[in-house]
């Protein structure tokens, strides 16, 4: 799939929050930090993770982001290895 030339590196699908993740975070955060994810940028994931996403960006496996809110509330968003859905999670929301 031949993807557009404005920083995203791969689909979102569709987009999902969980109850909890929509009453801790904002929609100004929730819409930066997905672009951050579309674009790469996995926010504060272990070298080890980071590696595991450039090769899932090659063979089309799970890709996870894990970012802070400004508030220090953390949460992750995850898109499944077949692009379909993306989920935006607190930890606990597991």
């Amino acid at each position: 799939m031949q993807m557009p030339e404005n920083g995203i590196k791969f689909p979102l699908g569709r987009t999902v929050i969980t109850a909890n993740a929509q009453t801790h975070l904002s929609p100004e955060d929730i819409l930066s930090f997905l672009g951050r994810h579309e674009s790469g940028d996995w926010g504060d994931i272990c070298d080890d993770d980071r590696q595991q996403n450039k090769v899932a960006l090659i063979e089309g496996l799970q890709l996870l982001s894990v970012y802070h809110t400004v508030g220090g509330t953390k949460f992750w968003i995850i898109t499944e290895w077949d692009r379909s859905v993306t989920t935006i999670l607190l930890p606990e929301d597991y």
